[in-house]
């Protein structure tokens, strides 16, 4: 038990909501920590399941997404290492409206409610922290319903591609999902975001082959993202 302790609290300390506390407050949050693995394709909780506290990913891949009674999905958010999902229903006192799956191998700690009210109540900076990581996502919904609802499908597939795109790798990339994933992800049906695909293709701005993407030019792309 005191070792499995030890290595929570050492999980802990690698969270950037956490990463500033010393040894007596993660401590303090470890007591109200479980560790959560979850194998490729694993269910982490469905919609209409109570909220007792949030998950924080350490490694692996999270999707966020509505499942409509007749099968189809919504995918609304794909949460990655470092990131976190569940505090405005935990806050709210809510049960899920999402459900949450894991995309790959996952290993999360889920942090329970009574354990981040304790903190917030001696700790204002940690309540500033949580309060600066619930605005970052808001702002983030904002901005996808702004892409959702004022640009093309061709500006949101080539202003993924740049975003998910890191100039030391030389213009390669791998989805992290697949196809039809990302497309709900971004607001399209598959067969739109593959002829999309196709088009840059066409139009010589990228290749790609499964998951992987080369991207040709990136002005180019900068400009169809525009």
């Amino acid at each position: 038990m005191e070792k499995n302790k030890i290595k929570v609290q050492t999980f802990l300390s690698r969270v950037p909501l956490f990463n500033s506390m010393g040894p007596e407050e993660l401590s303090r949050i470890a007591l109200g920590t479980t560790e959560v693995r979850v194998e490729r394709g694993g269910m982490i909780f469905q919609r209409g399941d109570p909220c007792v506290g949030f998950h924080q990913v350490l490694y692996g891949q999270v999707k966020l997404a509505f499942t409509s009674l007749a099968g189809g999905e919504k995918v609304i958010e794909l949460i990655g290492p470092g990131q976190s999902f569940g505090e405005a229903l935990m806050f709210m006192g809510s049960p899920y409206i999402v459900s949450a799956q894991a995309t790959e191998d996952t290993l999360l700690l889920h942090v329970a409610k009574p354990a981040i009210y304790r903190e917030i109540h001696n700790d204002p900076e940690f309540a500033c922290k949580m309060l600066a990581g619930l605005s970052q996502r808001m702002h983030g919904l904002m901005c996808d319903m702004e892409s959702y609802s004022l640009r093309s499908g061709t500006q949101r597939v080539a202003g993924y591609l740049l975003k998910e795109l890191h100039e030391d790798e030389g213009g390669l990339l791998t989805l992290p999902v697949t196809k039809a994933v990302l497309a709900s992800r971004l607001n399209l049906t598959p067969e739109h975001f593959s002829r999309i695909l196709a088009e840059l293709c066409t139009q010589q701005l990228i290749t790609f082959k499964g998951r992987k993407v080369t991207v040709l030019d990136v002005p180019a792309l900068r400009r169809c993202a525009a």
